[in-house]
């Protein structure tokens, strides 16, 4: 049913735009920013996703925004690296870990002094505050759950490397001791660099369809080849599913999603996320992959 499709727009409108730091800082109104700092105001009431996806990319491509963004830390991989190879004892251990069950026994180190440095193959390198081990291990014991959990003994301050926007990097991590097992668990202690203020600003809410373009969830694989990404994109329970398409220039890879299928009969009005690959004609390289309908940077997400 179009009208619960298009709720469900609406409603991840809110939850894109409005809960996430950079959503704040463009507002979440229906105004866009132009390159020169003024505003320009969508008027078009159901706009086709091709004329937008190219607004999108022409308003990134050589701004200030790219300039920022290709400048600054921007994971595109984990950030969390498995003990071993990757691979836990038991199926216990890692629904723990997909939970985020852990229990601490053991003191962690004090935050340290000093900042971390980001370094990128290309001899590239920035400075950023570092995360204490107490922070990491937040992020990791993210439930208080009955069932299984894992053990963590201690943490020493180490390295790992993190797929970025600028290729791969060497980035300062803590090595959380795991009980039972001879190698670490590994968590980056770097935050990703802020995102710039975009250029464009995000379609008003409810003023297209879902099944015109809505926007994603978050991007959870680049490609070893980076000759395809796969990104999260919501559907409702009357309809096919979603489907995403990019638009390439030389500066980025705008994705439009959009949910095909839509039924018109009676309809819940639910949520599904559903992950997508999209191919691209050549690799990612360092261009940014943005998202139509929000006009920003498509966040990884685990």
């Amino acid at each position: 049913m179009r009208t619960d499709i298009t709720r469900t727009a609406r409603i991840l409108t809110v939850l894109v735009l409005c809960a996430v730091g950079a959503g704040a800082a463009a507002g979440c109104g229906g105004a866009e920013a132009g390159r020169d700092g003024g505003e320009v105001r969508d008027t078009e009431p159901a706009p086709r996703s091709e004329a937008r996806d190219r607004r999108v990319a022409d308003a990134w491509d050589g701004s200030e925004a790219a300039r920022q963004w290709h400048e600054g830390y921007h994971p595109m991989g984990a950030v969390v690296q498995l003990p071993g190879a990757g691979n836990f004892r038991d199926a216990a251990d890692r629904r723990a870990y997909e939970i985020g069950n852990f229990e601490l026994r053991g003191k962690l180190p004090a935050p340290p002094d000093g900042s971390g440095r980001v370094t990128w193959r290309s001899g590239a390198s920035l400075t950023t505050p570092l995360m204490d081990a107490e922070q990491a291990y937040e992020t990791l014991d993210s439930a208080d759950s009955p069932g299984p959990r894992l053990t963590v003994t201690g943490a020493r301050l180490g390295e790992m490397t993190v797929a970025t926007s600028r290729g791969p990097a060497t980035v300062p991590a803590w090595l959380f001791t795991l009980e039972g097992y001879d190698s670490p668990l590994k968590r980056a202690a770097v935050s990703p660099s802020p995102l710039p203020r975009p250029p464009i600003g995000p379609l008003r809410q409810g003023s297209v369809p879902a099944d015109v373009l809505a926007p994603l969830g978050g991007l959870t694989e680049v490609a070893g080849n980076g000759r395809s990404v796969t990104v999260v994109a919501h559907h409702g329970s009357c309809d096919d599913g979603p489907a995403v398409k990019a638009l390439e220039t030389s500066g980025s890879v705008v994705l439009s999603a959009a949910v095909t299928g839509v039924d018109d009969g009676p309809c819940t009005g639910e949520l599904r996320g559903k992950r997508v690959t999209v191919k691209l004609d050549r690799p990612v390289g360092d261009r940014i992959v943005l998202d139509a309908f929000t006009g920003r940077p498509v966040p990884y997400t685990e």
